[in-house]
């Protein structure tokens, strides 16, 4: 039987294993529940600000049978905070999110420019992935930032920060540039750490907000650009974008990321009909695991695999109220699936 990392970078290489890995990566695609919090004795937010806690709450995720990785940290606010927007940490049942804009205009940028990236949370986390590097080396490590677009409109209002994209392009792409490249000295901090993958999650970088064109233009190009940066650390690379994809499936395909992952409006199916032989991640249902039944999950899990997903995976994280019985049903169908056929 394959080891977890091992299985993993067999999806990599495109070679052949016993049965799709199953992860969460972390991120905005956070895998840490109310459930499993109570249960090892560590909550949020604390576990937000510590290195320790942060790594022992990652191992849990691993250690009792939920996904088959580590992955930090467990929000996408810490590099907008980091650049000076401010951010409430939530509580052991909702996430932290900006609550105070930095800037209020594209071209203000040059505001931030002073600040330290090298501060805060981002030292939190780039702390935590050294102590699972050390935990042990079969298990990969995720590491996560904040995808471009998502970023910046964490930094400014986002309706604003939308319009401005054609209002003020000229200033727009300096703002996104500046933005993309606070976002890969990140991730080389986290891959010097000992990060394995890098998890891109763009949630209001979807093709529905903004529009084919611009998703090229804006999206596309800048997501590229981190992973070009990242792939010549030679790590691999996950991309995640939110909303429905058939109007861009053209731009989408354009992404050099490793692996694409989609929210559960996208049939994978349809997205395998697209994108052709690209390696695919997803998409079991948030909704499902936090209200459904282990045996929902169970035909979700199946179907994914039998639509030719090659990473099976929650769409968008997980609700922190889902059950721990619904969240290791995902990995519980994988591994007798996988049994069931060597049987």
């Amino acid at each position: 039987m394959l080891l977890p990392k091992e299985r993993l970078n067999k999806v990599f290489s495109e070679e052949k294993v016993d049965r799709p890995p199953c992860i969460c990566p972390g991120g905005m695609m956070n895998m840490v529940t109310a459930e499993l919090m109570e249960e090892v004795g560590i909550c949020f937010p604390e576990a937000h600000t510590n290195a320790r806690m942060m790594a022992d709450l990652a191992a849990a995720v691993y250690e009792k049978g939920c996904f088959e990785n580590y992955g930090v940290p467990f929000c996408m606010t810490i590099e907008a905070e980091n650049l000076g927007a401010k951010v409430d940490l939530g509580t052991s049942f909702y996430e932290p999110h900006v609550v105070e804009y930095a800037i209020t205009s594209v071209k203000e940028w040059d505001r931030l420019a002073a600040v330290n990236s090298r501060q805060g949370r981002a030292d939190v986390v780039v702390e935590a992935i050294k102590l699972l590097k050390a935990k042990r080396n079969d298990v990969p490590i995720v590491g996560n930032i904040t995808g471009p677009i998502s970023m910046a409109s964490s930094l400014m209002e986002p309706v604003v920060f939308y319009k401005e994209l054609r209002k003020n392009n000229a200033k727009a792409h300096e703002f996104m540039e500046f933005v993309t490249n606070q976002l890969i000295a990140f991730a080389k901090r986290q891959i010097e750490a000992g990060a394995d993958i890098i998890a891109i999650s763009d949630p209001s970088g979807t093709g529905e907000i903004l529009g084919p064109k611009p998703f090229e233009e804006f999206a596309v190009k800048y997501i590229n650009k981190i992973i070009d940066s990242i792939q010549s650390e030679n790590k691999q690379t996950i991309v995640h974008i939110c909303g429905q994809m058939r109007k861009v499936y053209a731009g989408v395909a354009k992404i050099k990321s490793d692996v694409l992952s989609f929210d559960s409006i996208v049939s994978m199916k349809e997205a395998r009909e697209n994108l052709g032989d690209r390696l695919l991640m997803g998409n079991i249902s948030t909704y499902a695991i936090e209200f459904g039944e282990p045996g929902k999950i169970a035909l979700l899990t199946e179907r994914c695999v039998g639509d030719g997903v090659n990473i099976i995976s929650p769409a968008c994280g997980l609700g922190m109220k889902s059950p721990l019985k619904n969240v290791k049903s995902i990995l519980e169908t994988l591994t007798k699936g996988a049994a069931n056929s060597d049987a």
